[in-house]
């Protein structure tokens, strides 16, 4: 059963329903099998998905776009250093959950440069803890976005 996560942003004016925001993906992989695979996934899962083959496809959505919630990223990414890629995103949008997929040997050279908010091994039935791990960070997000909320309206 696919579900959808939404983003409540609430109107303080009375009488305003609250307005409802997609949760955007990005999928940046140097695998287009992967990359679609993912896509197909994340859409039936009811996120809005964006990709990026490379790492200037990635800089580019990331600083003349709007951003995205959740970044899935292969840090091997055709032309591009993983660190610098990797820092420029951080700067950018240094709230951008960065979730790696990617085989264990390319997380260990990664991890050393940015740490990601979590880490999925490709291989076998990942999909599944991928979405998992999606939905979970995405729920904390949302958690602290309400929590925010509530202490601004306290202090009204």
């Amino acid at each position: 059963m696919a579900h959808t996560l939404l983003f409540i942003i609430s109107n303080k004016l009375p009488g305003k329903k609250a307005l409802e925001k997609k949760i955007k993906i990005l999928i940046a992989d140097r695998n287009s099998n992967v990359r679609e695979f993912l896509r197909r996934e994340m859409l039936a899962e009811g996120y809005s998905v964006q990709l990026a083959d490379n790492g200037r496809e990635v800089l580019k959505w990331a600083y003349h776009r709007e951003s995205a919630d959740l970044l899935i990223l292969d840090p091997d990414l055709p032309d591009a250093e993983e660190s610098l890629l990797l820092k420029k995103l951080k700067q950018r949008i240094p709230y951008l959950p960065v979730v790696f997929h990617t085989f264990f040997p390319d997380y260990i050279s990664a991890s050393k440069i940015v740490h990601p908010t979590e880490f999925v091994e490709k291989g076998g039935n990942s999909i599944e803890k991928l979405k998992k791990v999606v939905t979970d960070i995405l729920n904390k997000s949302a958690g602290t976005d309400d929590e925010k909320r509530e202490s601004e309206d306290l202090q009204q």
